[in-house]
């Protein structure tokens, strides 16, 4: 596997048994160091998508899928190197030859759409989709998806997020990045599956707690839920209590505090509060930096990246 992989996908993987060699920043790399230990220990290599009978067993999905709700007009796949989508076109489109599979990759990683339209590669970098992070495509696959599958969206890591965040909150499943990529092409390309019948395929819930936490609070902060505030308060005895009396009055929760008087360029008696809050919206955020302001405490939002006013 990738040296970058998330350590739960490794920790699940070395519970079934397996010897688990981190290695090279991508599949690619990981798949060339594989090939070496089967020269050399004389194994069997099993490729992860570019062969005809991992295809087929990824095909079930498709035949399930259709078994569950057999009035589905579309179903949306992400790519990697194409063996489960290219499973599931030929098993979907053999029991209902009208429905349409649509493929999705992520951003950074569009090797199968380029490959097809002859475009020059250009994948690369860290993506929260690493499952999907594939620089090579399968020959195998990209024959059966030029065949058989309509289109191949993109999508981005913001797109990608905000889906693993959705998955959570509202259908209360865990997904990883490559997970929620079909999620994340239907949200943002909304007009193209609105009015039909589309399954999406959620292909995996390996990612790091850590990674899941950061897109939780990450999610809070875009939706106004947490937001960091600043406010010009007198360095004098009680005045912190004041702040935090009148944000708690206001229904805000306080989740960090720096009150900082040295390097800030406001005068001596004065000091600069930074407040995270807990709030229920961006209204609510407003309502209590007017508070705060009526109560004779200048206040303003900062941005969520840096300490710039926004």
């Amino acid at each position: 596997m990738p040296a970058a992989t998330p350590f739960t996908k490794v920790r699940h993987t070395r519970v079934f048994g397996a010897e688990v060699v981190l290695t090279g920043e991508d599949l690619s790399a990981a798949q060339a160091v594989a090939e070496e230990i089967r020269a050399r220990e004389g194994y069997v290599f099993i490729h992860p998508y570019d062969d005809d009978l991992i295809i087929a067993g990824q095909g079930t999905v498709g035949l399930e899928m259709l078994e569950a709700v057999p009035e589905l007009e579309c179903l949306v796949v992400p790519i990697g190197g194409g063996g489960l989508i290219s499973g599931i076109a030929v098993a979907a489109k053999s029991l209902k030859p009208g429905i349409e599979i649509i493929g999705v990759e992520a951003a950074l990683y569009p090797s199968m759409a380029q490959a097809i339209n002859g475009q020059t590669p250009t994948s690369g970098g860290q993506t929260i989709a690493e499952g999907i992070a594939v620089k090579k495509p399968g020959e195998r696959t990209r024959a059966i998806i030029e065949r058989l599958v309509s289109e191949i969206l993109i999508a981005d890591e913001s797109a990608l997020e905000e889906a693993v965040l959705l998955l959570m909150e509202v259908e209360k499943t865990v997904a990883e990045g490559a997970g929620a990529a079909a999620l994340a092409a239907v949200c943002t390309n909304p007009e193209r599956f609105r009015g039909r019948k589309v399954g999406l395929v959620v292909s995996g819930g390996n990612i790091d707690r850590r990674i899941l936490a950061s897109i939780l609070m990450r999610g809070l902060v875009r939706d106004g839920r947490i937001t960091r505030m600043r406010s010009t308060i007198s360095d004098a005895p009680g005045t912190l209590a004041k702040v935090a009396r009148i944000v708690g009055e206001v229904g805000g929760n306080i989740v960090e505090v720096l009150h900082q008087r040295m390097f800030y360029d406001v005068p001596v008696k004065q000091a600069e509060l930074d407040i995270i809050v807990e709030t229920r919206d961006s209204d609510h955020a407003e309502e209590i930096m007017t508070a705060l302001r009526q109560a004779g405490y200048p206040t303003r939002e900062l941005s969520d990246t840096t300490t710039a006013d926004r």
